[in-house]
């Protein structure tokens, strides 16, 4: 089944390369050359597809457009995985966007941010001037204290009857 969407995908391709090739030769400016691309073998497509000048993947394009008129149960093996991959293969728009090695370095680079920034958040923090003394748990305890004697907000806060919030503690 996927070797003949790769034979679809092969023949509505390779038309439109082989206008830009017919276009390119016919054009004036562009040097005529003696020799047609050599056929090129299908057996190792997947090695030598990145290294094939367009021509050359013209050319293979071809080939597989004419083997695949045959019928499916007398094309070779390697017939058969050249036409996948020439269709599905890991090139063009589906080549990888990443590099081996690019999750460890984005990790890398990740925790060496991390710790930049948790290191300028200490030293700063370092820098700054401690807490002022009224932010201290003795100081709110007296003005829990304090509110309680001036009787506070009596009918939801600290002075209301049944209150068991912390009042004006904030510290741990």
């Amino acid at each position: 089944m996927y070797l003949a969407a790769a034979a679809r995908l092969a023949r509505q391709r390779a038309p439109a390369l082989h206008r830009t090739i017919a276009t390119t030769v016919a054009s004036p400016s562009a040097p005529s050359s003696s020799s047609a691309a050599a056929p090129v073998s299908l057996s190792n497509v997947e090695a030598s597809w990145t290294k094939l000048t367009p021509e050359e993947k013209a050319s293979v394009h071809q080939q597989l457009e004419e083997v695949q008129k045959k019928p499916w149960n007398e094309l070779s093996v390697d017939e058969k995985k050249a036409a996948y991959y020439v269709a599905f293969g890991p090139h063009g728009p589906r080549a990888p966007t990443s590099q081996p090695g690019d999750n460890f370095k984005i990790l890398l680079y990740t925790a060496a941010l991390v710790g930049a920034g948790a290191s300028l958040f200490f030293a700063i923090r370092g820098l700054g001037a401690p807490p002022p003394r009224t932010m201290t748990r003795e100081w709110e305890e007296a003005s829990n204290e304090r509110a309680k004697e001036m009787k506070l907000n009596p009918i939801t806060g600290i002075t209301s009857e049944g209150y068991s919030g912390k009042g004006f503690v904030q510290t741990k």
